[in-house]
């Protein structure tokens, strides 16, 4: 190859070679600082494009689980309300038993109806003040079928219902609003009303803990799919930490000879010149 003076070709493809290495070496200190392999489209477009779907499911999946858990603070609501109005049901067919025993006369049997009644009230207060997030859950009058919404998705399969209405637990829809104990035949005839007042809160009661156990399964099997997305995730756009160290150091020393030759290259002309002189 002959010398020229006017243009150094080796230095240009020196030149082109450093800032291709220069720009690598941007690139691996922009993923070592982000912590992404992907850091723009151009890196890698079609894993960027199912990295993107990827965290936008594994988000619906962190709320979903969080409408899960919303789900179980509803239902835990009601149970606990009707944890009460069982115990007061338990009381009441104790007053009731009592009262239709003629070992207690009818004055004895007023003042057992007076605790009866009050109790009873106390039956139609909780099931007017058991809310959730101003929702009323145990008198009827809440919003009916509500949805947990418990998947990334649409669809039946991604949702839980609880029905409000199905666990009404007034006085009155329990069968027990015009039950008395003021004398010995409403306080026998009173004791099969609660009994299937006590059956049908026990079936609300039940009804309500499988609800809660779906939903304590679901937030299970969430957590696991949200673990599995997000790695799956991590492995398309996540920078693997020792790859891009190792890769940097290799292209600093690349770096560090081109800057070398380059020096070397820009020496040419000079050569040629002292030919001349």
């Amino acid at each position: 190859m002959g010398l020229r003076i006017a243009t150094n070709i080796a230095s240009q493809n020196v030149q082109k070679n450093l800032k291709e290495v220069s720009s690598a070496g941007n690139s691996q200190l922009e993923k070592l600082s982000s912590g992404k392999r992907i850091t723009k489209a151009s890196d890698d477009a079609a894993g960027l494009a199912i990295a993107t779907n990827l965290e936008a499911q594994t988000k619906g999946l962190r709320q979903a689980s969080r409408n899960a858990n919303d789900g179980v603070s509803l239902v835990q609501t009601a149970e606990g309300g009707l944890n009460e109005t069982s115990n007061i049901l338990i009381r009441l067919r104790e007053l009731t038993i009592q009262a239709a025993s003629d070992t207690v006369g009818d004055q004895e049997r007023g003042f057992l109806d007076k605790e009866y009644q009050q109790l009873s009230k106390e039956i139609d207060r909780i099931s007017e003040s058991t809310v959730f997030n101003g929702t009323q859950l145990l008198n009827g009058k809440g919003k009916g079928a509500m949805d947990f919404q418990v998947g990334a998705f649409s669809g039946e399969q991604n949702r839980i219902t609880f029905d409000s209405s199905e666990s009404d637990s007034s006085a009155s829809s329990i069968g027990i609003a015009s039950t008395n104990i003021a004398n010995k035949d409403d306080a026998l005839s009173s004791i099969g009303s609660i009994d299937k007042a006590i059956e049908k809160v026990s079936g609300q009661r039940a009804n309500l803990g499988s609800i809660q156990s779906r939903l304590q399964s679901t937030i299970k099997n969430l957590e696991v799919q949200t673990i599995n997305q997000d790695s799956a995730r991590s492995v398309i756009q996540d920078v693997d930490v020792a790859e891009a160290t190792a890769a940097l150091s290799s292209n600093q020393v690349v770096k560090n000879a081109a800057v070398s030759t380059l020096a070397q290259a820009n020496g040419i002309p000079n050569s040629a010149l002292r030919l001349i002189g």
